[in-house]
């Protein structure tokens, strides 16, 4: 399979995997885990048109890339040519019955991504297969070659990689999505939401985590849990010597990440993604990853829909690219 019209920009950092053969040893590995636990489940069709993002991407794509090959689908709300291409998308992930699975992206809400994968125009749509990252074709192509490139990303993922895809549940029918647990996840939640009232917010943690186990798009596990890992955090800190430690020396990037969320958790958002901003562009390597990790952490605690978040998205992608 040939790349088309795509530039490959920074995927080599998204893909963890170095070699093809390096790929293929951890996609047969996991498929040897799964049969040695009894096999892997059937899934229902509603699982193989999903909805993902930066914090979701490891384990949607990446995780998921070792048994099925990842289509990628990046598109806007605004843009025309996208509502063409994806219900395409989405219908031909269902005819094709598990061979691959279909990961929508919103450019506007994951600016990360759309840089990292060196997306030049939406729709863009790229594969994942055993780690390793193709381009497939951007913009809204004809049905037959649209086709015609998955046959053929199907059959590299088999040859290649061994991946024959996932066994789904026709008998659960597209309309009947995984019902979510009222009884245990009201139980969860509420032993989460006690657990923070108490101070224990590694109880919390390990509550929210409970429900996203089950239910990945859980909104308010999400929002939970990001709140509670920043208590946590800031439960020891002595405020005085995070923010002096943090003013006496810039280049000090720990002291700048415990300051951002010092910074956050009294309520000063627009300082906190600022200091992080400039964190983000004053370093590099690992320094600059850990401060854009914990910048996209604290963007989970405030929310997408925030004005505050949407802002500081695009300044952090200014200083990044």
């Amino acid at each position: 399979m040939q790349p088309r019209n795509m530039s490959m920009s920074g995927v080599v950092d998204l893909a963890a995997v170095k070699a093809a053969g390096e790929a293929k040893a951890k996609a047969e590995q996991a498929r040897a885990e799964a049969a040695r636990q009894g096999g892997t489940a059937a899934v229902p069709p509603a699982s193989l048109v999903i909805d993902t993002d930066e914090a979701r991407f490891e384990r949607d794509v990446l995780q998921q890339s070792a048994e099925v090959p990842v289509v990628i689908d990046f598109w806007a709300e605004w843009c025309e040519p996208c509502k063409q291409l994806s219900p395409l998308l989405e219908r031909l992930a269902t005819e094709y019955n598990g061979r691959f699975v279909l990961a929508k992206i919103d450019v506007d809400a994951n600016q990360m991504l759309m840089q990292q994968f060196g997306v030049q125009g939406i729709p863009a749509v790229f594969a994942v297969v055993a780690g390793q990252a193709l381009p497939l074709f951007q913009g809204a192509a004809p049905e037959a070659q649209i086709r015609q490139t998955l046959d053929q990303l199907v059959q590299v993922a088999e040859e290649r990689f061994g991946l024959t895809g996932l066994t789904v549940d026709t008998e659960a029918g597209e309309a009947q999505p995984a019902p979510a647990p009222a009884g245990p996840y009201d139980a969860l939640l509420g032993a989460a939401v006690d657990a923070l009232d108490a101070g224990d917010f590694a109880g919390a943690v390990q509550a929210y985590k409970n429900v996203l186990a089950d239910d990945p798009g859980n909104t308010e596990a999400k929002l939970g849990l990001a709140q509670a890992e920043l208590l946590g955090r800031v439960k020891g800190m002595d405020p005085q010597k995070v923010r002096k430690d943090a003013a006496d020396d810039p280049a000090d990037v720990p002291a700048q990440i415990a300051a951002a969320d010092l910074d956050l958790v009294g309520g000063h958002v627009e300082d906190a993604f600022g200091r992080l901003v400039d964190t983000v562009r004053r370093t590099a390597g690992e320094e600059r990853d850990a401060a854009r990790k914990r910048l996209l952490e604290l963007f989970e605690v405030v929310g997408a829909e925030d004005p505050r978040v949407t802002a500081a998205r695009q300044a952090l992608a200014r200083v990044l690219f």
